[in-house]
């Protein structure tokens, strides 16, 4: 059974730094591309980062150059650097990969940016 876990999350102010961390199991995690997405009240869910099995990335316009998706396939683990974050930034974030159709999701970590 496919399982992921996120962790991180927290309150930071303006302009600081967290780091948001994915581990998976139940998986063959190597063979597949990983996603974060955030969930602001009253919103969407959206694509934040996705990273291929191959390491290919790609970024919503709103966090390039602040945010930064990589993993660690020896630890089943991916990872989102978040720097410069904005209080537009406040969100659940959430871990998801897909596969054999169907959909996986984390439970979601809460970040806060406010002064």
């Amino acid at each position: 059974q496919v399982q992921l876990v996120e962790s991180g999350g927290g309150l930071v102010q303006p302009g600081g730094s967290l780091r948001l961390s994915c581990a998976a199991s139940g998986m063959i995690f190597s063979s597949y591309a990983m996603g974060w997405y955030r969930q602001a009240p009253g919103k969407q869910r959206d694509l934040v980062a996705r990273i291929s099995n191959l390491g290919g990335t790609n970024y919503a316009d709103s966090v390039k150059g602040r945010f930064t998706i990589s993993r660690d396939n020896a630890k089943n683990t991916v990872y989102l650097q978040m720097n410069s974050l904005k209080p537009e930034d406040t969100a659940i974030y959430y871990c998801y990969t897909f596969m054999y159709g169907n959909n996986y999701w984390g439970q979601g970590t809460q970040v806060t940016v406010s002064s």
